[in-house]
């Protein structure tokens, strides 16, 4: 691939084969695996790929990030971390390339605009490389840092409710678990049953958890003092892309003014908003065997057409209340995050 063109052979193998496992959608062990081996992937690029200035190491990696964002759309950790490789390379560029003073600051043309006005530093190559490493560190220990939040916002003989399997909740729960006495209850999450491995997991440290089927939430709402979730992204208008069964969720915890706390690592933020309802461009279709088995079609499966989507659209006016590694935020504030996180330039890889 033309992307791939100026890389190592070592690299660009790694490159093809990450490529590989996004396009045949095979089981990653979860978005924290993906967005460590997408960073992984863009250190390597700054440090073994030759390049003279940062606009020639923001179009390589820009490159790449493409290639590799476009294998699975669905799977925006990708995109997202590339952008924070970007914001990165060019703070780090303009960090080394200070206004002398305020009149060189107002005429200069802006770092990183593509103009190719950067020279290279000797020690900018260094400087990003351990600014991917800082990330790296950052995305290791996000689980850790979102749970050790849990005590500010579970209290004793709470009952709190979850619906899926998110590793996040689950260390979020747990970290709660060790000084408080609560009860969760689990709704199953069908057709992938998610909710069941994370009612065990609960059950198994001791936790009092109550496994419930998804038609029961509504009913039970009433009875809980907040929801937690997780989420696979979280978009620009605060709004989630979240797993399937989600939304239903989210709306009896607004009838019974329930409170929703979604936890998620930052590089879940993505800068995309929902631009269409269209389920296959926004969300991913699995096949419908889960929902309805051909073998028990009958006659009638050639004349359905049955989707069976995997995620679901929660819109922001549901979420109370997002908790990232880096503390917890309002739905409202999550454009000023973006601004932090990704120069404006990169929002469209």
């Amino acid at each position: 691939m033309a992307a791939c063109e100026g890389l190592t052979a070592d690299l660009r193998e790694r490159v093809d084969a990450f490529v590989s496992v996004l396009q045949q959608q095979k089981k990653i062990a979860s978005s924290y695996d993906v967005a460590r081996q997408t960073a992984e992937i863009a250190r390597r690029i700054v440090s073994q790929v030759r390049w003279s200035n940062a606009d020639e190491l923001l179009a390589r990696v820009k490159s790449v990030g493409v290639v590799m964002a476009t294998a699975s759309p669905s799977e925006t950790a990708v995109g997202n971390v590339i952008r924070r490789v970007l914001k990165i390379i060019r703070d780090e560029s303009a960090s080394a390339h200070p206004p002398h003073d305020l009149h060189q600051m107002l005429t200069t043309p802006k770092k990183g605009s593509g103009d190719g006005d950067f020279s290279t530093p000797p020690d900018l190559r260094g400087s990003i490389f351990e600014a991917i490493n800082e990330l790296l560190d950052e995305i290791g220990a996000s689980a850790h840092n979102i749970a050790a939040q849990a005590l500010e916002h579970i209290h004793s003989n709470e009952v709190v409710m979850t619906c899926g399997h998110s590793k996040t909740v689950e260390a979020f729960l747990k970290g709660a678990a060790r000084k408080r006495k609560f009860h969760v209850i689990v709704s199953e999450s069908s057709p992938s049953y998610q909710g069941q491995y994370m009612a065990r997991a609960l059950a198994d440290v001791g936790v009092e958890t109550t496994l419930i089927t998804d038609s029961a939430v509504f009913a039970i709402m009433s009875r809980v003092n907040k929801v937690i979730i997780g989420t696979h992204t979280v978009m620009a208008d605060g709004g989630l892309k979240a797993l399937n069964g989600t939304h239903a969720v989210a709306l009896a915890a607004k009838h019974h003014s329930v409170p929703v706390i979604v936890c998620a690592a930052i590089f879940k933020l993505s800068p995309q908003f929902l631009c269409s309802y269209d389920q296959n461009t926004f969300n991913k279709i699995v096949g419908p065997h889960d929902v309805f088995p051909f073998s028990e079609g009958g006659v009638l499966s050639s004349h359905v057409e049955v989707q069976n989507p995997v995620f679901d659209y929660v819109p922001t006016d549901l979420v109370t209340l997002f908790i990232f590694n880096t503390g917890g935020n309002a739905p409202s504030y999550v454009y000023r995050l973006l601004s932090e996180l990704y120069h404006p330039e990169d929002h469209e890889l």
